[in-house]
């Protein structure tokens, strides 16, 4: 039976954390103005071994110079991968700016390095971002003193279009089949709108409180919000018609993941518990306790572990064997 594994390489709080799409690697990132990649497996040890390591080093170590809130890896076989020798991770902090990296193996982690570019055009804390499906383009959604999603090329840092419509903007996912985005805001509202040129899709105003968590579903036809209200919905990206309602937490949502395979919902926040739950009819299949509030989730892309940032650490754990099951 495999046991909880706990990454703890930060020194401060944690606002985000990613598997890479190939699962061999994890970026987490927080108050520590660190970006760490490093390797799950060296966590991921069986119950049956007599010791266990300690946490492991970052293969790759990135600097900001204030707190980092967001990351995002691109897509596995995107634009981005064909047409450079590295991959690029994207990562933005509270003074607006977004670096991508060169996410390469062979970069020593107490090697000084410099971003492949950094993109300023936000003013203040960049809360989301999100690859576009071919890996070409960025969206970057801006909190407190920015309220603007703004769409971006990946190469050169050019901006294609910048939204303006909502305030204070936590979450702003593309859909990983379109070149729509759905973005959740302070305000309640969650807008879906073309990346291209701004253009009104569809709004769901079922919220009573700030929208703080939005993920698509693989196939990209649902959507899940979730926020201040302590529930998480689940709708449709067409009409905006409400799906099933999830109720499981006690406290505000921070964050919510669709599994790869679309079946199950991973939801955490203020109650310090990750929730799994069927994306079909909202039943809740496992319940995983930390001792801090959650700030951040992320898939395996087998669909088999879930890793958790809480306080200062990220948890690495198989849902279906660790949790308690309900």
């Amino acid at each position: 039976m495999l046991t909880p594994r706990i990454y703890t390489g930060h020194s401060d709080n944690v606002f985000a954390v990613a598997w890479s799409p190939d699962g061999r690697l994890i970026a987490s990132a927080g108050r520590d103005r660190t970006v760490q990649v490093w390797s799950p497996e060296q966590l991921m040890l069986t119950s049956s071994d007599e010791l266990s390591p300690a946490s492991p080093q970052p293969v790759l170590l990135f600097e900001h110079s204030q707190c980092v809130l967001s990351l995002a890896w691109p897509p596995i076989n995107s634009y981005s991968s064909q047409t450079t020798s590295v991959t690029r991770l994207a990562s933005g902090c509270t003074v607006g700016l977004v670096h991508l990296w060169p996410a390469q193996l062979a970069q020593s982690q107490v090697q000084a390095v410099q971003p492949l570019l950094t993109y300023r055009g936000h003013v203040r804390f960049v809360r989301g971002l999100s690859w576009s499906p071919d890996g070409r383009y960025i969206s970057s959604s801006g909190d407190y003193g920015d309220s603007t999603v703004q769409v971006w090329d990946g190469e050169n840092g050019g901006l294609l279009f910048t939204h303006t419509t909502q305030y204070r903007i936590f979450a702003a996912p593309w859909s990983p089949i379109t070149s729509l985005i759905a973005s959740g805001s302070f305000d309640g509202s969650v807008q879906i709108w073309s990346a291209m040129d701004g253009e009104h899709v569809q709004e769901y105003r079922g919220h009573q409180g700030p929208v703080y968590a939005v993920a698509w579903s693989p196939d990209g036809t649902r959507l899940i919000s979730a926020g201040e209200e302590t529930r998480a919905v689940v709708w449709l990206a067409e009409s905006g018609q409400e799906l099933l309602v999830y109720a499981g937490h006690r406290q505000p949502i921070k964050t919510a993941a669709w599994s790869p395979d679309g079946r199950y919902i991973a939801t955490g926040g203020d109650d310090r518990t990750v929730q799994v739950w069927s994306a079909l009819d909202g039943q809740v299949c496992a319940v995983y306790d930390h001792s801090f509030w959650i700030r951040a989730l992320s898939w395996s892309p087998d669909g088999a572990f879930l890793a958790s940032a809480s306080g200062k650490t990220i948890h690495i754990w198989s849902w279906k064997e660790e949790a308690v099951h309900l």
